[in-house]
């Protein structure tokens, strides 16, 4: 669920306005440049999938779809694609037949960190670029 923003629209001071719609701005294009940079060939979609099992798997296909914010179905779809891509493995729960629980392989997790290395790289090439003051405000 989510939260009531701090205040409504009429209460923002115009600078701050601007900033957060500059801010905005510049987050979407940073990830979908990170994105980019993935360069794994699976959808952003998958790659999140992947990602949330890798760092908290084991999980049943409900409570991926929930750390997703997906409908069961959608899912479903996501994970059988990794899974014919040896990238996840699904077992049955031992205590119910209609439960499986998704984990990771060792390609699974080989990619997952073969991806965040090359964003961090990408990223850290550009933090390069700038001067030491951007540095201490980044921080």
């Amino acid at each position: 669920m989510r939260s009531a923003p701090a205040s409504s629209p009429d209460h923002i001071a115009p600078d701050e306005a601007e900033i957060a719609s500059r801010l905005r701005l510049s987050a979407t294009r940073l990830a979908r440049r990170l994105r980019q940079e993935a360069d794994s060939g699976f959808t952003p979609s998958q790659l999140s999938a992947l990602a949330t099992v890798h760092n908290h798997g084991p999980l049943t296909l409900g409570a991926l779809a929930d750390h997703e914010r997906v409908a069961p179905p959608s899912i479903t779809k996501v994970v059988t694609k990794l899974e014919a891509d040896g990238l996840v493995e699904r077992r049955p729960d031992p205590t119910d037949g209609r439960v499986s629980h998704v984990s990771t392989t060792a390609a699974g997790r080989a990619l997952v960190e073969e991806s965040r290395r090359r964003k961090t790289t990408w990223l850290a090439g550009r933090l390069h670029e700038l001067g030491p003051e951007a540095h201490v405000a980044l921080r």
